[in-house]
């Protein structure tokens, strides 16, 4: 028998929300291709949203605006590390904020070259997937159940998969809803350990899953 078990129900279980209470909950979950945004109560989906941006889109916006700002071209693990030590949902108060010397080809002459990219431009180069997830957390809120938004008022928004470390995404999105937000306790093994999960106690988790039969 094959069994299925959707991506926002899985990152559900490992972190640890309480998929069977008649409360809703709200999580993000924003993986390496897509975001996966859902509304889950009562061991069900009510409302779910899929969006291709994560991860991978992030570091290519990284990729695109320096390559348009600086004629630099950078590869994709460049692009990751930046994201990861100084990529920001939204630009600093102040200055330009952390700083970090990139390598890459010049492409205006194609021998290597050295940079410094500062937290201000990835918060720049990242304005427009940030701005797709929020969009997708707001119709998804649009879309819930007057007694399920309440619940998510009260409960607020959790956040899984190795986009929801980017620093101050939590902020950006608790600006843009007025919401709580919060990260799950080891958001990038939140869908694997959920998986895990609905197979030890497949018993009890029986209900979230689907048959292809």
């Amino acid at each position: 028998e094959v069994l299925l078990l959707g991506e926002p129900m899985a990152a559900s279980i490992g972190a640890g929300l309480p998929i069977h209470d008649e409360y809703a909950n709200m999580i993000v979950d924003i993986g390496g291709g897509t975001t996966e945004v859902a509304i889950i109560s009562i061991s069900g989906v009510s409302f779910q949203r899929s969006i291709r941006v994560g991860g991978d889109e992030l570091d290519e916006a990284i990729i695109a605006y320096i390559r348009r700002n600086h004629n630099l071209l950078v590869g994709e693990g460049s692009a990751a590390r930046i994201k990861e030590e100084i990529g920001s949902a939204c630009p600093p108060d102040d200055g330009d904020g952390r700083t970090m010397e990139i390598k890459g080809r010049d492409l205006m002459n194609g021998v290597p070259k050295e940079l410094i990219i500062s937290e201000r431009q990835t918060a720049e180069a990242l304005a427009e997937p940030v701005s797709a997830i929020i969009e997708a957390v707001k119709v998804a809120l649009e879309h819930t159940e007057p007694e399920l938004a309440a619940d998510i008022v009260d409960k607020g928004i959790v956040l899984t998969g190795g986009g929801g470390l980017l620093s101050n995404l939590d902020f950006v999105l608790r600006h843009a809803t007025g919401l709580p937000v919060s990260l799950a306790d080891d958001p990038l093994s939140c869908v694997v350990l959920g998986t895990g999960r609905a197979l030890e106690e497949m018993k009890r988790l029986k209900d979230v899953l689907t048959s292809m039969y």
